[in-house]
């Protein structure tokens, strides 16, 4: 019998550069947020649970956004990502502002999934394709030691309104990631990409695939993460800056050969908005996506 896999969204970052709370904000014709698009094309991946990471002090609002829409369609939980969560008092940093990064995200859900689940950016649009494959995946491949990520393409991700990070990845010859290196400042020039993070400037080649933190796996690896949690906060005591990401667990968990992950072709449309200046970008590619068919004139009507 096939287990319906859960939606874990990553919704408690600042987005910082992009001015605003970009979670909640506005970009379909009807004011759509980016995130409900994601929900709608899980909901018809056969997703069963929707689970909402927040802060603290978005969450009202965030319910109030969303439960209505919601309601009836998809089951919901919310979970509160704090700086204590998962600390224990010896090790908190009391000068510390800056959340503790996606991993961290994702292990304070831990006491709510207890099935396979994908992991997702609140503010990034990942397209109907990537859903279908992942909730496939998922669906059927529930082995403990396998999980999965959904590439994109490095030229389909990047923003005209300034450079951007990735995390770049390698593959083996089937098509399996082996390891990810995150890269900074990566943008066109010319006709090349070129990223010139780290005090050098790295050519990336074009179909190369990158990670847009579109993720799959067993409910077996909050245990892993957990341990890997347990290691980076005595390591990280003096840092206040230092984030626990959900790369550095897949690359972990491949180097000590726990696990392995299938990189799905699934990803086919990406769009986000990283700087305010992509905003109208992606009002415009979603008014066409309505009237193509892809989506219906109101998403919850």
């Amino acid at each position: 019998m096939n287990q319906k896999p859960t939606l874990l969204v990553l919704a408690a970052g600042m987005g910082s550069r992009y001015g605003g709370n970009k979670q909640i904000d506005g970009f379909g014709p009807n004011g759509e947020t980016i995130l409900e698009y994601s929900i709608f094309d899980a909901i018809r991946a056969g997703f069963g649970k929707v689970v909402f990471i927040v802060r603290e002090e978005i969450l009202e609002v965030a319910q109030e956004k969303f439960l209505p829409k919601l309601q009836g369609k998809i089951e919901v939980d919310w979970v509160i990502q704090s700086l204590d969560s998962f600390v224990p008092a010896d090790l908190k940093q009391a000068d510390r502002v800056k959340p503790f990064g996606t991993a961290h995200a994702v292990l304070c859900a831990k006491d709510v999934i207890h099935e396979p689940f994908a992991v997702i950016n609140a503010d990034d649009f990942y397209g109907k394709e990537a859903f279908e494959v992942l909730g496939t995946f998922l669906s059927r491949k529930v082995k403990s030691d396998l999980h999965a990520m959904v590439g994109y393409a490095i030229q389909n991700v990047l923003s005209e309104n300034g450079t951007v990070s990735r995390g770049v990845c390698e593959t083996n010859e089937k098509g399996q990631l082996i390891g990810m290196t995150e890269r900074t400042s990566i943008g066109r020039e010319g006709e090349r990409i070129l990223s010139r993070g780290e005090d050098e400037v790295l050519e990336i080649a074009e179909g190369t695939p990158v990670s847009m933190n579109f993720w799959g796996f067993h409910q077996d690896v909050f245990a892993d993460i957990q341990r890997m949690w347990e290691d980076f906060l005595p390591a990280n005591r003096q840092n206040l800056k230092s984030e626990f990401y959900i790369p550095t667990v897949a690359n972990n968990l491949i180097q000590e050969r726990k696990a392995a992950f299938e990189i799905l072709p699934g990803g086919k449309t990406w769009f986000g908005v990283t700087y305010t200046e992509d905003k109208p970008v992606v009002i415009e590619a979603l008014r066409k996506l309505h009237d193509s068919g892809e989506y219906p004139e109101s998403l919850w009507s």
